[in-house]
């Protein structure tokens, strides 16, 4: 069985190391293959060379400089397509996963497929290095009309959600050959989110595996700009991929929650011209 390991990096190349090894170091019950694809998007502290002495194998590729998280994923998976694998990895490279994460997340879609013969993307939980508290994982919606939702969670259960985050997933080759990789319309966060509604939107399953798999560290702080911050500050924000990413959100809106498009489009700019309700009431 061969998976092929997806990753974008830049600039943390301290952090790169320890997800990788974190990989080298898993205990599989079968004989499972990693392959590794990673686009570092013109890094100036060697992280590329870096990874490349600790697994030479690997398939480093290089970006321009603008690629962002999910730019530089879509480069890794698109040549890892070229190759081909079993399943896809996606693996944030701030990640270090516990060493049973990939056993685990195999046995849940194993355990999937056999009861139910659904293919399912399998999202692995991580939680903060200072405690144990659940960082990025599946989430299940809230509303049906819109982007509101609980995160899912369980020791012991597989659960179904709606959506999750891709610092740990792991999506079957039969889903990937269906609908493709990450949508183009996305450069950096959103498109984990798209990736997995449209997965469940075309029948395939959303699945978290249970416990912990991983740790991250949650490092997004607050989705708006303080009103301490100038106007200016703000738009820029607000169009930025690494802040409200306005035209990618409310593409994601209008895709999968078309009847909310106009709260969020309120929403976003009330953030930008308005943030001090945010800052008072942290709505």
């Amino acid at each position: 069985m061969k998976i092929a390991v997806l990753l974008a990096t830049f600039n943390r190349k301290e952090k790169t190391i320890a997800c990788i090894k974190s990989l080298l170091a898993q205990e599989i019950k079968s004989n499972v293959q990693f392959e590794i694809f990673l686009t570092d998007d013109c890094s100036s502290d060697g992280t590329a060379e870096a990874v490349a002495e600790i697994w030479p194998y690997a398939h480093i590729l290089h970006g321009n400089g603008k690629l962002f998280w999910a730019g530089g994923m879509r480069n890794s998976w698109s040549e890892a397509l070229k190759k081909g694998a079993d399943f896809y990895l996606l693996l944030n490279d701030d990640t270090v996963l516990n060493v049973n994460a990939i056993q685990v997340l195999l046995d849940s879609y194993n355990k999937i497929y056999a009861n139910e013969n659904l293919q399912s993307i399998l999202i692995g939980s991580t939680s903060e290095f200072e405690n144990s508290s659940i960082s990025y994982g599946g989430k299940k919606l809230i509303s049906k009309y819109k982007i509101k939702y609980a995160d899912v969670f369980s020791e012991k259960e597989i659960l179904a959600c709606d959506l999750g985050n891709a610092n740990i997933m792991l999506v079957p080759d039969k889903i990937v050959k269906s609908i493709g990789i990450l949508s183009q319309a996305y450069s950096h966060g959103i498109a984990d989110f798209d990736y997995t509604l449209y997965a469940k939107r075309k029948g395939f399953g959303v699945h978290v595996a249970p416990g912990v798999l991983g740790i991250c560290t949650d490092d997004h702080g607050n989705n708006w700009k303080s009103q301490k911050t100038t106007l200016s500050e703000r738009i820029k924000y607000l169009k930025s991929p690494k802040g409200l990413a306005y035209k990618e959100y409310l593409h994601l809106t209008r895709k999968f929650f078309p009847i909310s498009l106009p709260e969020t489009f309120v929403k976003l700019w009330l953030k930008t011209f308005f943030p001090v309700i945010w800052d008072k009431f942290k709505v």
